[in-house]
């Protein structure tokens, strides 16, 4: 039995942070960052049967084409993410009344959302990202046992060596994509990338302001750095959480991202929110369609 002070349940009997039940909770699951990017999913929805909100999580399940879908709001960083992963799996794969683990495996299908600064010339804003891998420089993959045997460790190898990767820095970790959700995102308008998830918007990904840099050159590497086909594409804060807690826990995890900024070109779209309604749209007919 897993005890009370490391699975917690409220009141209520839903799980501790999320405020959710399991039978509030869809197969397909969708990511956002922003609370209030889930009403604008679920505006589109055919039906609403759900809605809860505690602190940063908001989760509203509905239906769309036919198929029940879940959206959750994460708030910012893989530390929120480290939360609902786990929080997720517990739902389906725990007996929050026996504290029991099921003996039946289930398996979410879970995307991200999200917004997403490029790091490539050649990619112009507005562009929409499809993470192939994701590059966690937050280190939290690290406090689990065995990461290694889901990590890229070859892509890692070869980063660490072409950087002369700073050890007073957090030990980054490479996770590949679900190939099976992959596969729904291929071609136009989609673009093939590997994004980094960093644990900060300033200084993790190269933003002066009024504190100068550990590894002032660390973006012109990454922008540089070239491993077989792969290049960096874009930073972002969430994504390699979600890629390595999905690979260890047998979910299948994808990561869509809107560049609404190019670090290399220094162009930024404040008023991008008409492009993350394509994408939107985009999404929820993909990950309907069987």
């Amino acid at each position: 039995m897993i005890p009370h002070s490391e699975l917690i349940i409220n009141d209520d009997g839903s799980i501790f942070h999320l405020h959710l039940k399991p039978e509030h909770l869809a197969k397909r699951v969708i990511l956002v960052g922003d609370p209030g990017r889930v009403d604008t999913i679920a505006s589109g929805f055919s039906k609403i049967e759900f809605s809860v909100q505690n602190r940063e999580f908001k989760t509203i399940t509905g239906w769309f084409n036919g198929k029940r879908i879940t959206v959750l709001s994460t708030g910012i960083g893989t530390d929120n993410i480290d939360i609902v992963l786990n929080e997720l799996d517990a739902l389906v794969n725990i007996d929050l009344t026996t504290r029991t683990i099921n003996p039946v495996h289930q398996s979410l299908e879970i995307v991200r959302i999200g917004t997403s600064g490029g790091l490539q010339p050649d990619l112009p804003v507005n562009t929409f990202v499809v993470s192939e891998k994701s590059i966690g420089f937050d280190g939290m993959l690290n406090f689990y046992a065995k990461r290694e045997q889901h990590c890229d460790l070859k892509f890692e190898k070869a980063f660490s060596e072409f950087t002369g990767w700073n050890k007073s820095l957090p030990t980054f970790y490479v996770v590949d994509a679900s190939e099976k959700l992959r596969s729904k995102f291929i071609g136009i308008p989609f673009v093939q990338g590997v994004t980094i998830s960093a644990p900060g918007f300033y200084g993790p990904q190269g933003r002066v302001l009024r504190l100068p840099l550990a590894e002032p050159h660390l973006n012109s590497q990454i922008e540089a750095f070239r491993f077989e086909s792969y290049k960096i594409t874009n930073f972002e804060m969430e994504s390699s959480a979600i890629y390595g807690l999905s690979k260890m826990l047998g979910h299948e995890a994808l990561t869509i991202c809107l560049l609404i900024a190019n670090r290399v070109a220094h162009k930024a779209n404040e008023s991008y929110h008409d492009e993350m309604k394509k994408l939107i749209a985009l999404v929820l007919q993909r990950l309907t369609t069987d």
